[in-house]
């Protein structure tokens, strides 16, 4: 015997956070990202210690949050939070800015977590962060060097291949 249930549809949707990135690091890749992540509908913080780097005008998407770091831990780790529907990219301009963005990052759990850099500089980042006491688990959930292979080149295409790894893991 058939039922009212057996004619029955059903409708299940999806409820998941709002899609967070953190990028530490406003250059030019830094930069290319934030407008592309922005556009694809994340809420976007873009960091940096570099005050002319965060000019309101070069980043018209209100999905773009500028914040000046005196003190890079304290805003990374104020930005990502408790690292649940957050992705992070670390594409500083240099070795120091890299490691104490990914030191503060690291103990936040975030469900993304990409370093910018050639394999050298991204391991001697990695190699860093063990000796400070990051665990082998930590380490290994490090995305390094950032990105999908496409064979990027310009900051904009570097930024593609980095939104496009980001968006990978969280579908």
């Amino acid at each position: 015997p058939q039922t009212e249930f057996d004619k029955a549809l059903f409708l299940f949707e999806r409820i998941q956070a709002e899609a967070r990135l953190v990028i530490c690091g406003a250059g030019h890749v830094g930069a290319a990202l934030a407008t592309f992540a922005g556009s694809s509908g994340y809420r976007v913080t873009l960091i940096d210690d570099r005050q002319e780097f965060l000019q309101p005008e070069r980043f018209a998407d209100e999905n773009v949050e500028l914040m000046l770091a005196t003190d890079w831990t304290e805003a990374v780790q104020r930005a990502i939070g408790n690292g649940k529907g957050v992705a992070v990219a670390v594409v500083t301009r240099g070795l120091n800015e890299d490691e104490q963005c990914m030191r503060a990052a690291i103990k936040t759990d975030p469900d993304y977590l990409g370093l910018i850099g050639s394999k050298r500089r991204t391991s001697i980042v990695i190699n860093r962060l063990k000796e400070a006491g990051a665990t082998e688990q930590q380490v290994k959930r490090i995305r390094a060097p950032i990105g999908l292979d496409i064979g990027a080149v310009t900051p904009e295409e570097v930024a593609l291949a980095i939104l496009a790894e980001i968006i990978c893991v969280r579908r």
